[in-house]
């Protein structure tokens, strides 16, 4: 398994299936460093698949519906020790730029159900982030994901602009200049 997970590691970053070092703006890849350096830019933009998740009142839920957004969509997992870690990063993220121009969709995938991620989601004590869940995990295997958590982040017209594998400190300015450079923010708004 370890070995499995290291050689998708080796060729997410190495340029694999369109992915590189090398961004589509400079200006992105000069923001691609610290708790970012792991975070791999398209050479293009490309067209996510659309896919559907449910919230914790039943209602089903499209990728599509949030278009006209920046995303970045985090695939997790209640049984996952590098979700776990990750978690309250991204709940903080959201509090901090959680918009109309910006949200964090974190995705369970969760088998046994939005009951099951709403109840990590309060233990956890995470009050920003949308209890989601698709238990059919269609959802990450639309995107591309075969390993957990993966956070992909998504332009306003649904194109992914790069992803990183593994758990990542969201909250930092290093992730928060680099998402700061596609909402169009300025660091002092």
């Amino acid at each position: 398994m370890l070995r499995q997970f290291s050689l998708l590691i080796l060729l997410t970053f190495t340029g694999f299936g369109g992915f590189s070092s090398t961004a589509f703006s400079e200006k992105a890849a000069d923001l691609v460093t610290g708790h970012m350096q792991n975070f791999a830019v398209l050479d293009e933009p490309r067209p996510l698949k659309d896919f559907q998740f449910v919230d914790n009142t039943g209602n089903t839920h499209t990728l599509g519906q949030y278009q006209g957004k920046v995303l970045l969509l985090n695939f997790w997992a209640t049984w996952c020790a590098p979700c776990r870690e990750e978690m309250p990063s991204l709940d903080r993220l959201q509090a901090e730029l959680g918009s109309d121009q910006f949200e964090v969709l974190a995705i369970g995938q969760d088998l046994q159900g939005i009951e099951k991620v709403e109840k990590f989601l309060t233990a956890l004590k995470i009050e920003h982030l949308k209890p989601l869940n698709d238990k059919t995990v269609k959802s990450g295997r639309a995107a591309g994901v075969f390993g957990l958590p993966a956070s992909i982040l998504v332009d306003r017209q649904g194109n992914e602009i790069g992803r990183l594998v593994g758990p990542a400190e969201w909250d930092s300015e290093d992730a928060k200049a680099l998402l700061r450079h596609y909402i169009g923010d300025s660091p002092s708004s």
